[in-house]
């Protein structure tokens, strides 16, 4: 597992643009197969494969008519596209106009990876040829909002599952933003309950609608997806990360550690440096 390699959005040529494009191809002759992160939103879509992705340690092969999303923050590594054709979109994250893309962008829980239903392929794939056609436009012919308007056409086109579900549960949506906020300095569910001002229960039934999961569950796989992070890319230590993510001594931390993963965090950082 490499070293991870922090990325700043800097459009080509276009100061004031906030959605540039790119090819596999370009991509190709970028990529050093480093693992990186990045400050801004990359979606990808896949006219065809094989290939693969790999985003917060989870593997994902890339296919014919399918889709990619990496958020900022997330940890990423293109495995094998030397065969992979298609499109890249990076966008910072103010970027989408419409309120409905907006808040999806700003979800920590975006799908990384899905297949595009071959009814919806026709709207996808005239959404993206827009957006690129417009995004190659010289600064002095175009606005520079219209991309960001056809960026918003091909999110709300792409329809990333269960995307809609969760925007409908106004609760999900603050409780989330709020564990995102505070994740480092708070691991109770109650905590969040008395900030936003619900019952415990009333959190608990929403994050549950939205999720799958318990308001806990959902704070453990946020604490542990970071400490990950920093275990693998960053290569802190065990005590560091518990400093880091509000944990009162490593001790504690490793036990935490362990129960979420089954291995103590020595351990998992061994195995996955030496992949």
């Amino acid at each position: 597992m490499s070293a991870i390699r922090q990325m700043t959005y800097r459009p080509a040529g276009r100061r004031a643009a906030a959605v540039e494009t790119m090819t596999f191809g370009r991509l190709r002759e970028l990529n050093d197969g480093g693992t990186q992160r990045t400050d801004f939103h990359v979606l990808a879509v896949i006219d065809a494969g094989p290939g693969s992705v790999t985003v917060d340690f989870l593997h994902h092969p890339l296919e014919e008519r399918s889709a990619v999303w990496v958020p900022p923050g997330a940890v990423h590594r293109w495995d094998d596209i030397a065969e992979v054709a298609g499109h890249l979109v990076l966008f910072v994250p103010t970027a989408p106009v419409t309120h409905a893309t907006r808040e999806l962008v700003a979800s920590p829980e975006l799908a990384a990876h899905w297949s595009i239903p071959d009814a919806d392929w026709p709207f996808v794939d005239t959404a993206r040829n827009h957006l690129l056609l417009e995004a190659s436009a010289p600064p002095g012919d175009s606005s520079t909002e219209l991309p960001e308007i056809l960026l918003s056409a091909l999110i709300a086109r792409l329809r990333p599952p269960h995307a809609e579900a969760r925007l409908t549960h106004p609760v999900f949506r603050l409780f989330r933003s709020s564990v995102e906020a505070h994740f480092r300095q708070h691991h109770d569910a109650g905590y969040y309950a008395r900030a936003l001002g619900y019952a415990p229960r009333t959190l608990s039934r929403a994050v549950q609608r939205a999720t799958g999961r318990t308001a806990k569950a959902y704070i453990v796989e946020r604490i542990t997806l970071e400490a990950k992070r920093l275990l693998a890319h960053d290569r802190l230590t065990a005590a560091r990360c518990a400093d880091m993510l509000g944990f009162p001594d490593p001790s504690n931390f490793s036990v935490f550690f362990h129960k979420a993963t089954g291995k103590r965090p020595g351990a998992w950082q061994a195995m996955v440096t030496a992949e």
